[in-house]
């Protein structure tokens, strides 16, 4: 974790309501950091439903092919988190440190297997020894709150490279009853969509049964987590999960495209796309927030991979940093994403100012507003292809030294 916060960074964490049905505690285990907390644990009511979505590595983590298995079940009582280290290629000492902490979590409230999840993100290929987290877990117990200020330390637990807790809330009503969705994530390098790209924690007093749960988590998911990249890497242990404890006792929905849960569905997309945004505003080394708009594809799915093609061009991103509004990377970029494209109809906007169009630089365009956009810490793109009626979004960061130097000496 880094001290100096990202410029891009919010003014501050917002106030999180608690959530009826959620208590949260954090501590010290000695993986990694040694002067902050670095376990994260979520204890929830019975009856809780549980979603997620979970990265498509090959090379997995233990704790995501655990909660692979625990969301069949579709139930949750305890959710556990550490940061430091990923135990992912950790084998079968990483097998022996998750079973122990999922046994540590049954102890800690006497639930079954399948109602705890389990994340860890940080170092790839570090066993730690199976008994810290175990260690810890009286300290949990007495420390578990539903206050407010639980929120914020446990955002702060999962933190690795991050330079700030992530965090955000809506409330919606479903039918008649208020509900509140609390979530928090962490993000900062290896980011890039392959159903999330960090380690994310949704929870709401709403009831809700996890199929239709799964559904709405899925959808936005696809509209936030997988419309964002840093730097083109997706992590071993990507991992989003949704829990609904059900308290605010609404009416139950029959299915996710109910018209009771249109405000409900609506404020999930926020809380999603909220923490999505901050992931791309603390992104390593990061100075410029980037918005990438593709219209005229010939499909949606069509504009999405020119766009996340663009997002995720080493020179694209360096002449960002470099406040170089340099269109000629941005058109080989859209040339290369394997998706149609002519020349002659392509058109570039960057800042709301037409740059080039019909094959060639706008004849006498005025550099004057390019060039103030571009120095700017939020910067738009617009690219229409003209060959149909695809459109898609993605959020980027430019790349700058800071990456390097952040990751140059991540293990040490």
């Amino acid at each position: 974790m880094t001290t100096n916060h990202s410029p891009l960074a919010p003014n501050r964490f917002p106030h999180m309501p608690p959530i009826a049905g959620v208590r949260l505690a954090t501590a010290n285990c000695g993986i990694r950091y040694q002067k902050r907390d670095e376990l994260m644990v979520a204890v929830l009511d019975q009856g809780t439903a549980a979603a997620g979505v979970l990265t498509r590595s090959l090379t997995a983590s233990a704790p995501v092919l655990w909660c692979r298995e625990a969301l069949k079940g579709g139930r949750a009582r305890v959710v556990v988190a550490n940061s430091g280290n990923s135990n992912a290629f950790t084998g079968r000492a990483g097998q022996q440190t998750l079973d122990a902490t999922v046994d540590s979590a049954i102890l800690l409230t006497g639930c079954e297997s399948h109602e705890v999840f389990v994340a860890s993100t940080g170092v790839i290929g570090q066993p730690f020894p199976s008994g810290l987290i175990p260690a810890q877990m009286s300290n949990i117990a007495s420390g578990l709150t539903a206050e407010s200020s639980g929120w914020t330390r446990a955002a702060a637990a999962i933190m690795t490279t991050d330079t700030f807790p992530k965090g955000a809330t809506r409330t919606a009503k479903i039918g008649d009853v208020t509900v509140t969705i609390n979530g928090f994530a962490k993000g900062s390098g290896m980011i890039a969509p392959d159903m999330a790209t960090m380690l994310a924690f949704l929870f709401t007093d709403a009831a809700i049964p996890a199929p239709v749960l799964q559904s709405l988590l899925t959808d936005a998911v696809d509209r936030s987590f997988n419309a964002i990249t840093v730097d083109g890497d997706t992590s071993t242990s990507d991992t989003m999960l949704l829990f609904a404890t059900g308290r605010a006792n609404n009416a139950l929905p029959k299915s996710a495209d109910s018209i009771e849960l249109a405000g409900f569905r609506r404020a999930l997309n926020e809380v999603a796309l909220d923490l999505a945004h901050q992931v791309v505003r603390d992104g390593e080394g990061a100075t410029k927030f980037v918005k990438i708009s593709v219209t005229g594809a010939k499909t949606d799915s069509a504009a999405k991979r020119i766009a996340l093609t663009v997002a995720n061009s080493p020179l694209v991103k360096t002449a960002i940093a470099g406040e170089d509004a340099n269109w000629g990377r941005i058109v080989a970029a859209v040339g290369r994403s394997g998706e149609q494209a002519d020349r002659d109809l392509l058109r570039i906007s960057i800042g709301g100012i037409l740059i080039a169009s019909e094959g060639m630089a706008v004849p006498g365009y005025d550099e004057t507003p390019v060039t103030r956009h571009m120095k700017s810490g939020n910067i738009d793109v617009l690219i229409e292809i003209g060959l149909g009626q695809g459109n898609a979004t993605v959020w980027t960061c430019d790349l700058t030294h800071g990456y390097i130097d952040i990751n140059g000496s991540y293990r040490s």
